[in-house]
């Protein structure tokens, strides 16, 4: 486990400057039909390297709301250093590695296009935070991934404006846009898998080689909770037509798509605010300040460890569990029994950072 040190030391704003070079992205603009993957060899990355199991790492740290610091665009008044160092430790907690330069380079090679998808749905107090963004931009460095090689991506470019992120989709350094930016939109044809038929974003399906998935520890109306598996959700044209069943089996059977889960290599869930009840919308006697961080590369285990931290917090307030709630996530496990993770306690080790 690291020791607290502070890992990163002068990031810039995402605003500053944003991926991939210039005449790389006009090809895409050009033709989505690239291979992405081909820019970097074929990685397999178990959920837990060294002891089988899957592994998710926890970092919590309440000091990082520091009420002297100056507040962000959603109003919180947050320490980014520390965020930033949570990040690194709690990355390297999840995959057992000495320091976090040495998991970042075990996850990602230089060749990569490393597609960041973020959470901006629910509306700017309850979106992916950029401190943590930045942090995951700072860690691809040094595995050697050259800001022209990482985009930040969601739905929307309006929506990241608004959760903070400065929209940037021309020009050198880290790119943060929308599927609807010109020239990229989704695939021409709908791509069907099992019970979903849709048209995926061309960031997803021509652009990215590898993918951070950064959703926010959220409750949902529907589904129950809206995390890691959900967060593709984002990725596809049309997610409100397979809301039914609490979204079962559909949310499983879009993330056992191979652009997904061959892609997707890595979740940062972002805990510092999270939604208990009346999610995926931000209220505020519906959300809480859990100040963490989740980390791991088993993309059904985070799930099952986050949405134990929703129920803990539903009961401590009163509030019914999901199931008896009428929505409870089954999603998740059948997400485990499609083979893309595990979701039983018995083999997940959580570990703090």
């Amino acid at each position: 486990m690291m020791n607290r040190r502070a890992f990163l030391t002068g990031l810039g704003s995402l605003g500053a400057g944003a991926a991939i070079g210039a005449a790389l992205w006009q090809r895409h603009r050009v033709s989505h039909r690239a291979n992405a993957a081909s820019t970097a060899p074929a990685r397999t990355v178990p959920a837990s390297p060294r002891t089988g199991r899957a592994l998710v790492a926890t970092a919590r740290r309440p000091e990082l709301f520091n009420k002297d610091a100056k507040p962000d665009v959603r109003g919180l008044r947050i320490n980014t250093d520390l965020v930033h160092q949570m990040v690194q430790e709690s990355l390297a907690a999840a995959l057992g590695t000495k320091n976090a330069s040495d998991a970042w380079k075990e996850l990602f090679s230089p060749r990569d296009v490393v597609g960041i998808k973020i959470n901006c749905l629910g509306g700017r107090m309850i979106s992916s935070h950029p401190a943590i963004v930045n942090g995951i931009i700072q860690g691809l460095r040094t595995a050697g991934v050259p800001d022209n090689n990482i985009i930040v991506w969601d739905r929307f470019s309006r929506e990241l404006a608004d959760a903070g992120f400065s929209v940037n989709a021309t020009g050198r350094g880290v790119k943060c846009f929308g599927t609807d930016a010109p020239g990229y939109g989704y695939t021409d044809e709908p791509i069907q898998h099992r019970s979903v038929g849709s048209c995926f974003s061309t960031i997803l399906a021509s652009v990215c080689s590898a993918i951070v998935s950064v959703p926010v520890l959220k409750d949902h109306d529907i589904a129950g909770v809206t995390l890691n598996l959900k967060n593709f959700f984002g990725a596809i044209q049309k997610p409100s037509i397979y809301h039914g069943n609490r979204c079962d089996p559909f949310i499983a059977d879009l993330y056992a798509h191979p652009l997904i889960k061959d892609k997707v290599r890595l979740t940062i869930c972002d805990a510092l605010v999270g939604v208990f009840d009346r999610g995926p919308g931000y209220t505020e006697d519906g959300s809480w300040q859990y100040a963490g961080i989740i980390v791991s590369t088993d993309p059904v285990a985070i799930d099952r460890v986050c949405t134990q931290i929703i129920e803990t917090k539903r009961r401590e307030s009163g509030k019914p569990s999901l199931k008896d709630a009428g929505r409870e996530p089954t999603h998740i496990h059948t997400a485990a029994q499609l083979g893309l993770g595990t979701d039983d306690p018995d083999k997940i080790d959580v570990v703090e950072a």
